[in-house]
């Protein structure tokens, strides 16, 4: 646990052996708390592993890829654009929201990754649609959510 008047700067999760450099220890899984100012760790406590996969069914795990494209507004602006409009190009996006061509082909790509959208190509373009048989399941499994 931390000292009594040291904050946690940051907490992350490694392997023990990557830790040591493999030294040969025996494979156990830490939590380290350390300060980023003085790189110094203040604090190792053992954590348990589950032994085995957990199953999930694939409405949840489609509901988390659904959540995880959404979770950013800008994600949100773009589908909220798409939606009243047919299609859209890349460029055309570009214009409407303030940022830069990579950062909007990036947010469209976790789109497209998540199924939500999907893009038509015409060189030297992309065309960007709603995938509306994917937008409706997104739809009724949210609704499930949250009923």
């Amino acid at each position: 646990m931390p000292f009594i008047g040291v904050t946690v700067r940051k907490t992350i999760k490694i392997n023990f052996l990557d830790f040591l450099n493999g030294r040969g220890i025996k494979k156990k899984w830490f939590l380290v708390c350390f300060n980023p100012k003085t790189n110094r760790i203040f604090a190792i406590t053992d954590m348990k592993r589950s032994l085995g996969d957990i199953a999930y069914n694939e409405d949840n795990e489609a509901l988390a890829k659904f959540a995880k494209a959404l979770g950013h507004p800008t994600r949100i602006a773009i589908l909220r654009h798409l939606e009243n409009q047919s299609c859209c190009y890349t460029g055309d996006l570009v214009e409407v929201f303030p940022l830069a061509q990579s950062t909007v082909s990036q947010h469209l790509k976790e789109l497209k990754n998540a199924g939500l959208i999907q893009g038509e190509l015409k060189p030297p373009k992309i065309k960007y649609c709603i995938d509306q048989e994917k937008w409706n399941i997104a739809k009724s499994l949210f609704e499930q959510f949250f009923d």
